[in-house]
């Protein structure tokens, strides 16, 4: 029997206002068909995958399956289609079902919307959006055989994945309390409205929690990781909260958008437990999930909470060493 492979690429990742106000890359939708093709001809190193592909309404997807490779049984998911993040987490739902492996391309938010839908079915995030922390930059031919190689077993999903933390938020009015979902970061600005939904301004952070940090990523995660290093697969995050106003702090340097390196003062930070809450009352901001403005609040409670249940995480150069190891590239 056939082991299958879903493929998620988003038309509208790496599109926003940060390139044209930073240094972001650019990736259009003629640089995601190459890189989708590359993952197909990927997968032709195993025997026995077929492919399903996310629809889109761009025409995007259907280049892709038209180019596709001959050796491959490729199609698309048949699912409504409504040109928005909706579209990943509906195909994410169906390969829950019936997927062996997924490979997303796009950024952190993509990630993101597939993660919440994937359950335990391995995925490997190739980084085509803005401000990416969990999506890998890498060849798609060696994220294909990656994702080819987990997909049936040849290198057991156990032995190639993390399981990657991710940010529970309820926010907490007199009206109710709301909640959101991150995967790497959970930021609180101080803006009234979400706007363009970037984050460009390190004086607009009031803080926020990470489940990952490092000094080598760019934005939240960034800032926390100038303070102290936390792997994705690690329990817990760390919490933070920037001093304004003249207030002292930590003073961190870091990459808030791609291109610019930015100073900032940091007031208190922790590094939390799993399930532990960092809190924040907010008079007015807004909540950024993952690098993107999301959620708009007025005298509220913001409580954040790293919890170690997020998605399973292809490690794609371990799998091609252990393949190659294995002797899978001998001919």
């Amino acid at each position: 029997m056939a082991s299958t492979v879903g493929l998620v690429v988003n038309p509208a990742a790496g599109r926003d206002i940060r390139r044209l106000t930073g240094g972001a890359s650019v990736s259009n939708n003629y640089a995601k068909r190459r890189t989708a093709g590359c993952v197909l001809a990927g997968l032709t190193l195993v025997d026995d995958v077929d492919v399903l592909v996310m629809p889109d309404s761009s025409g995007l997807a259907d280049r892709i399956v038209d180019d596709a490779p001959s050796e491959l049984d490729v199609s698309f998911v048949d699912m409504p289609v409504t040109a928005s993040g909706q579209d990943s987490r509906t195909a994410a739902a169906h390969f829950e079902e019936h997927a062996d492996a997924v490979v997303v391309l796009g950024g952190d938010g993509t990630t993101r919307d597939v993660a919440h839908n994937i359950g335990d079915v391995p995925v490997v995030s190739i980084s085509t959006g803005t401000n990416n922390v969990v999506p890998t930059p890498i060849d798609g031919t060696v994220a294909g055989e990656a994702a080819g190689l987990v997909a049936t077993g040849l290198v057991p999903a156990d032995e190639a994945t993390i399981r990657h933390g991710t940010i529970e938020v309820d926010v907490e009015r007199d009206t109710g309390t709301s909640k959101i979902r991150g995967l790497a970061t959970v930021g609180v600005l101080d803006r009234a409205f979400i706007g363009t939904r970037a984050i460009l301004e390190p004086d607009d952070i009031i803080g926020g929690v990470v489940s990952r940090a490092s000094p080598a990523e760019i934005g939240i995660s960034g800032i926390a990781g100038g303070l102290v290093t936390h792997r994705p697969d690690e329990p817990g995050g760390v919490g933070f909260r920037l001093a304004h106003d003249g207030s002292s702090g930590t003073h961190v340097r870091g990459i808030t958008v791609p291109g610019t390196l930015s100073d900032v003062q940091v007031a208190d930070y922790r590094v939390l437990d799993d399930r532990e809450a960092y809190t924040f009352e907010v008079p007015r901001g807004v909540v950024s999930v993952d690098g993107e403005r999301e959620h708009e609040v007025k005298d509220g409670v913001v409580n954040l909470r790293p919890v170690s249940d997020g998605p399973r995480l292809v490690q794609i150069e371990s799998v091609v060493e252990r393949a190659a190891h294995e002797g899978y590239f001998r001919a």
